[in-house]
């Protein structure tokens, strides 16, 4: 029997396009209260419209500060820790190690790694001492698989993958559950600005992707089993 999301709460980040932005709705048609996190707050406000009871909250993920006051607002909104953390904010670009900047390299780290440790921090102990509560993390094909161009992405990625499992053993018993959900590449328009080529030098947008639905499916199967059952990881790759 799977578990009911309505009337939940949620925190999403990364929620103004692509898989948080379906992530967020999935839940909202769900009747889980959704607050949406992202940097633009104008998009924001535009995506929740689409997502009945959403609320558009804007914060820099990668900046300690500004999730601390985020986190002050949501508890203030939701009345305590979430039910539910998403965290998927992130960013990616493609350049090889000697042509990558420093700048980008620290920036990937901030956003894709540091974000949601800041986020896990934020709403673990209230989720610890309710003894119920559900991070899900989503992660990548990079999260074990190494491509060339990859070396800031892959480094956040795989650290995201060991902040995870270290989070499920220390959180084995407490009531509170945490899934890896690490699809390979999805058709969202964060591929726009970016060309990749395999190594028989085909252009990556070319071959076949997953769809951001595809991704909501697997976090919607985390959330909805029984409390007794934890989806440890889950990895998508296109058949």
């Amino acid at each position: 029997m799977t578990t009911r999301l309505n009337g939940r709460t949620a925190v999403v980040t990364g929620a103004s396009r692509g898989i948080g932005a379906a992530i967020a709705s999935a839940l909202a048609s769900e009747g889980v209260r959704v607050v949406m996190i992202a940097r633009n707050q104008a998009k924001l406000e535009e995506v929740a419209k689409r997502s009945k009871g959403s609320v558009p909250l804007a914060c820099d993920v990668s900046d300690p500060k500004s999730v601390e006051k985020a986190a002050k607002q949501i508890e203030k909104e939701l009345g305590g820790a979430p039910d539910i953390l998403v965290n998927n904010a992130g960013i990616f670009g493609v350049s090889i190690v000697e042509e990558t900047k420093t700048e980008f390299f620290v920036d990937t780290i901030s956003t894709n790694l540091v974000g949601p440790f800041l986020f896990i921090r934020a709403f673990l102990s209230g989720m610890k001492k309710r003894k119920s509560g559900h991070i899900v993390t989503i992660g990548s094909i990079a999260d074990r698989t190494i491509f060339t161009g990859n070396a800031a992405y892959s480094a956040a990625k795989f650290g995201l993958r060991a902040v995870h499992e270290v989070l499920r053993a220390e959180l084995r018993g407490s009531g509170v559950r945490a899934s890896l959900i690490s699809p390979a590449s999805t058709d969202t328009d964060i591929w726009k600005s970016v060309t990749v080529t395999d190594p028989a030098g085909k252009p990556h947008s070319t071959r076949p992707m997953l769809s951001p639905d595809d991704v909501v499916a697997a976090v919607m199967f985390a959330l909805t089993q029984p409390e007794r059952v934890n989806i440890d990881e889950l990895r998508l790759s296109h058949n």
